[in-house]
């Protein structure tokens, strides 16, 4: 249950989220990861995990205490690797798992199951952009336990494809400057991937060290939800770094699964937060709440209206992880061969489990108070963190524009746009 049952915390080494205190770039992991087998190994392994992260959930977010213990163990847990090709020494587990790994995290955390988002999603671009030099190196870090940040989206810019930040060639370096926002996983990674484009439109990702001289991380994320994701800013200022570090972006221009990786962690992040809401909102009416009066019964759990109402979300939460996994299939397939065909239908699936995943992040997340009553909504609880997290997490990528295309890709037979938000 939501109930905070743990507060045995160490301020000192669990900063306190948009604050004026400085965090320190986290050390680098001082033994190698581990490096997960199986998909039933990874499963096994994020539900082990899930435990322990949702313990001091409530008292994190509400304290806003950023998670940097539990970061360090889930990345030495081997889960941040797992789709590094077996070429490279990685797992390369289905999507289906990875995206069953990150609903099982976010069920229990979905800020920290967030952080990983892009991490993973950068380890699919590397597979799909880099050169053979780069792919050994970024795989290799990542195999080593090194986090992935990010320092994509831009607070400034017409769009989120517009980028201001400008690469420059110089030699056997490259010379980055400008200014992030959104920027999940940066204060706490140990290497900062940058998106930036050069003089000719070029888009690269830059990859930096967290404590490179112009790089600056500010803890600044003040959002109502996801809270303790430390999706802050970050300032680049004549960052300079050799040139292998710069990856040549090129996924986008013909059809690959870059696009539908990144879409289908999202979707999971919000089945995640479903999952945790569902199941906070049954141990509640089982144990704290009261019967309404007009029901008869004895307990809230015995109410008719509530058990037809938990039966609803359960039915649209096991519809919205079905579509996930097909979804995940789908990506299998079209990374396996990758053609407008197979690459189209990964997009529309992986969006049509997109709008399923958010229907029942909001539904659950709201229907939990109604459910649970009035009691439910009490701080000491911090149940109010399941919907503000999905209300903030469900507004990447909207879902409008994902109806859209799956009906026009069904109706006209028109392919989705290819971009990393659809």
């Amino acid at each position: 249950m939501g109930t905070v049952t743990d507060t045995r915390i160490d301020y000192t080494v669990h900063p306190r989220v948009n604050s004026n205190d400085p965090v320190a770039p986290r050390p680098r992991p001082a033994t190698p990861a581990h490096v997960i087998q199986s998909d039933a190994e990874a499963i096994e392994i994020a539900e082990r995990l899930a435990e322990r992260f949702k313990v001091n959930a409530a008292l994190r977010d509400r304290e806003g205490l950023l998670p940097i213990t539990e970061l360090d163990e889930y990345s030495q847990s081997g889960l941040w690797s797992i789709n590094v090709p077996k070429a490279y020494g990685g797992p390369e587990v289905s999507y289906a798992t990875v995206a069953k790994v990150i609903s099982t995290i976010a069920s229990a955390d979905p800020a920290i199951a967030q952080v990983t988002q892009n991490h993973l999603a950068i380890i699919a671009t590397v597979d799909l952009d880099g050169t053979e030099e780069q792919k050994q190196l970024f795989f290799g870090w990542a195999l080593q336990g090194l986090r992935y940040g990010n320092a994509f989206s831009e607070l400034k810019s017409k769009t989120v494809a517009d980028f201001e930040t400008r690469v420059i060639h110089d030699g056997d370096d490259i010379i980055i400057n400008g200014e992030k926002f959104y920027a999940t996983g940066a204060l706490l990674s140990h290497v900062v991937p940058i998106v930036g484009v050069d003089e000719s439109g070029q888009g690269y990702l830059v990859f930096a060290d967290r404590e490179a001289p112009g790089l600056t991380v500010t803890n600044n994320w003040s959002s109502f939800g996801q809270r303790t994701t430390a999706s802050g800013a970050v300032k680049i200022e004549n960052l300079r770094v050799p040139k292998v570090r710069a990856l040549k972006v090129t996924s986008f221009d013909h059809p690959t699964v870059g696009g539908p990786v990144s879409q289908i962690i999202q979707s999971a992040i919000d089945a995640g937060i479903a999952r945790g809401a569902i199941d906070d909102t049954i141990s509640f009416v089982k144990t704290l709440s009261r019967p309404w009066i007009d029901s008869g019964k004895q307990k809230a759990s015995e109410d008719l209206f509530t058990i037809a109402a938990i039966g609803d979300l359960k039915i649209k939460l096991h519809a919205a992880e079905a579509l996930l996994e097909i979804a995940g299939r789908t990506i299998d397939a079209a990374r396996a061969n990758s053609t407008l065909e197979t690459v189209s239908e990964a997009t529309i699936k992986t969006a049509e489990s997109k709008v399923l995943t958010t229907e029942i992040a909001i539904l659950a997340t709201n229907k939990l108070f109604e459910l649970a009553g009035t009691r439910s909504t009490l701080a000491e609880h911090g149940l109010d963190r399941h919907w503000r997290n999905a209300r903030v997490h469900t507004l990447h990528d909207p879902v409008r524009w994902k109806f859209y295309h799956v009906g026009n890709y069904y109706l006209n037979g028109e392919h989705p746009p290819r971009h990393a938000w659809n």
